[in-house]
């Protein structure tokens, strides 16, 4: 009979955790001269709201009521703009996304924007803690003529309480088609010693924060010169580009001040779009 092992090399399983899953569905329509929602549909502690604007163009708001996303957890969201309609989606606030001990946090945005429609896709950032496992993926389908802003800024570490994010894994890809044709892509993928690897001068120069804003309206490409002048003065710690290529505009943000790389970004999204942000992100 084959001796039973030592206490000390027993283990027990991992614990059995209930995970968020927040889904949200959501399809605007045009209506005379104003979008309305058409359908909409929310679970788990994923919601939107609708908060009063007074220009043509409705706000949505994504809440996120279990305050963060652990390990684990899945959120997906889906928007549909039919033919003509408009929207500008944001979030209460910055998305936190906490430690992991193995599973992957998994976040799936999925967009549809009709011929004519425009959508502002506008979150406020994601915060990475120390050891957090995330999984994201954008994909989004534009139809002729249709327009999409997107915007999105990871934060490693919460700067105002002097964290890093010293490791973990963060997985981010792209993908965006117009009429069927893949005209963008893109991908990143950090993990094990991430704070290591960032502070390379080839790789991160010591960044904290990073971000991504591309606009696909027509006529993107043509405003790469006013961009960059939108990014002529990036303050201290913050660097920035533009560049335009196959009918749209990439802007690239890294900086070692995280507060200060958002500050940028919203400075820029404002002039761009010639538009204040909305109300949540002046919190």
């Amino acid at each position: 009979m084959r001796p039973l092992p030592p206490p000390e090399a027993v283990q027990a399983p991992a614990p059995l955790r209930q995970r968020s899953r927040g889904c949200v569905r959501l399809r605007m329509a045009r209506a005379g001269a104003a979008t309305v929602v058409a359908d909409l549909s929310e679970s788990g502690p994923s919601r939107l709201r609708f908060p009063r604007t007074h220009g043509p163009v409705p706000e949505a708001v994504l809440v996120n009521t279990a305050g963060g996303i652990a390990c684990g957890d899945l959120f997906e969201i889906g928007i549909e703009l039919e033919a003509g309609a408009g929207l500008v989606l944001t979030t209460t606030a910055a998305e936190k996304v906490y430690r992991s001990d193995g599973p992957a946090s998994l976040i799936r945005n999925r967009l549809s924007v009709a011929p004519g429609a425009h959508l502002a896709w506008l979150p406020q950032e994601t915060i990475l803690y120390d050891r957090a496992r995330l999984e994201r993926r954008f994909e989004a389908d534009l139809g002729a003529g249709a327009g999409l802003l997107a915007c999105e800024i990871v934060m490693l570490g919460r700067a105002a309480r002097g964290e890093t994010f010293a490791s973990g894994a963060i997985r981010d890809r792209w993908f965006v088609r117009r009429s069927g044709r893949l005209v963008y892509a893109d991908a990143l993928h950090l993990s094990g010693p991430v704070a290591d690897i960032l502070a390379r001068p080839a790789t991160g120069g010591g960044a904290r924060a990073f971000g991504t804003i591309l606009d696909f309206a027509p006529g993107a490409e043509s405003r790469v010169e006013e961009a960059r002048a939108l990014l002529d003065t990036p303050g201290d710690g913050v660097e920035a580009g533009a560049s335009a290529w196959n009918g749209h505009l990439a802007v690239r943000l890294l900086g070692q001040d995280p507060d200060g790389l958002r500050s940028l970004a919203a400075r820029f999204l404002a002039g761009y779009r010639r538009a204040p942000l909305p109300r949540v992100w002046q919190g």
